[in-house]
């Protein structure tokens, strides 16, 4: 597998490289240099196939011979290994649940990967390997949890101040051994702003060896492309003209999904779905990209104002607006939308929605007014109780909550405390041991 930068298509790089490296040095981002698409007969065997084996055939698909058969398959049999299932709604409408790994949020898909992928590619390697990661949530409790205790391997997570749920910082700021959280004062942005200054600092990459878990790193996009293909097999078979409602915060998901639609699974729309951080919706609506900064809402893992996978996007569509267009089509709504659709799908089906998947219900149902013909599937990205204290809030009763958040309760939090200047991060890195 070679892959390219979305800033300079001649440069050529192999996937340890790219895995290990995270951002090309002109920071861009790494692309493969071709998407493969699978046989019609993959396609039409998906209901027969189990998630494992679909999983194996899309990653064997897309990485070539840059990992053994053999090792790749004991790489996704040890990521992948608890469901993704679609449950029902209503006759129109499925969720795509995706919190049934170990935090509980759809990053464990990646996480996961990325962890056992890295700590393959590591082997022999005498120099500890250093990876940085940005979190507006979701994906700090994932790569704490998949790379906990790997050896070799020390993970440093970056979260706003203030803007993850209490259950959620707890999963990144508890476990300790070679997982350290940094607490900024400032917004996801910033915390992403201070990792992609840190790789292109040649001072800090000469003492440390960089890599990145976020879904810039293409091993985090790989396995989120899995569960569309599983979640198509579900629902094939009862309905055609199928719809992907994507919650979209730094837009890895959705993107993961674009690399799909193009490797030949036959999907028939996507639907970009923010909150009030809606600048690719309104890229969609206008064909014009203005980042801003983020501001603070109930979906917090999605607040982001300058998403990083928007150039991902772009170069799928060799930045041509309109046939983007054909494919996604962008909706954002407000908290107020976002709890009145939690309770109301609540009280209505008797399903609990978190704050992200109400954002993507909301989108989906506004699309399938003016497209009727169509089955939508919402991903649902995290578990409702990660977001306790707001469910609840919303829907005037307590929620269940999982045993493995609820032993969260007790422990102790444990963070260093910075400022949002680079200045400051990059001492800190320095005097690392």
């Amino acid at each position: 597998m070679q892959l390219y930068s979305t800033n300079n298509p001649a440069l050529r790089v192999g996937l340890k490289e790219a895995i290990f490296k995270g951002l090309p040095d002109d920071n861009g981002l790494f692309m493969p240099e071709s998407i493969p698409v699978l046989p019609t007969e993959f396609i039409q065997s998906l209901p027969e196939l189990s998630f494992q084996e679909i999983s194996n055939t899309v990653a064997s698909t897309l990485v070539g011979d840059s990992i053994p058969a053999q090792d790749l398959q004991l790489i996704v049999s040890k990521a992948i290994n608890f469901p993704a299932p679609v449950v029902p709604i209503d006759a129109h409408t499925g969720t795509l649940e995706l919190f049934h790994g170990p935090s509980l949020a759809f990053k464990d898909f990646g996480g996961r990967f990325m962890a056992e992928t890295m700590s393959y590619l590591n082997r022999g390697e005498d120099k500890e390997l250093t990876i940085l990661v940005a979190t507006s949530g979701d994906t700090g409790g994932a790569v704490a949890a998949g790379f906990y205790k790997t050896p070799g391997i020390r993970v440093i997570i970056l979260y706003p101040s203030g803007k993850v749920s209490p259950l959620q910082e707890k999963q990144l700021t508890t476990l300790g051994e070679n997982i350290t959280a940094i607490e900024v004062d400032g917004t996801f942005d910033d915390c992403q702003a201070l990792v992609k200054k840190a790789f292109l600092d040649n001072t800090v990459s000469t003492r440390h060896r960089l890599s990145s878990a976020n879904s810039i790193n293409i091993a985090r996009l790989i396995p989120q492309s899995f569960y569309y293909f599983e979640a198509y097999k579900q629902v094939v078979k009862q309905h055609d003209k199928i719809v992907f409602a994507v919650p979209s915060g730094n837009f890895g998901n959705l993107t993961a999904g674009l690399l799909a639609k193009k490797m030949g699974l036959p999907i028939h729309h996507y639907i970009a779905a923010t909150n009030a951080n809606d600048v690719v919706p309104a890229y969609l609506n206008s064909g014009e990209y203005q980042s801003r900064p983020s501001v603070r809402t109930l979906s917090n893992a999605m607040d982001v104002g300058n998403p990083s996978n928007f150039t991902r996007m772009l170069d799928l569509y060799s930045s041509t607006w309109n046939m983007m267009k054909s494919d996604i089509t962008g909706y954002a709504f407000d908290d107020q939308s976002t709890e009145n659709a939690v309770r109301e799908v609540f009280k209505t089906d008797g399903y609990l929605l978190d704050p992200h998947g109400a954002v993507g219900y909301l989108a989906w149902k506004k699309y399938h007014t003016t497209h009727p013909d169509t089955y939508g599937i919402v991903l649902e990205t995290a578990h409702p109780a990660k977001f306790l204290e707001d469910m609840e809030r919303v829907l005037g009763h307590e929620i269940d909550v999982p045993e493995r958040l609820a032993a969260l309760a007790s422990k102790t939090k444990v963070s260093i405390k910075m400022g949002k200047e680079y200045e400051e991060f990059q001492k800190w890195l320095m005097e690392l041991g």
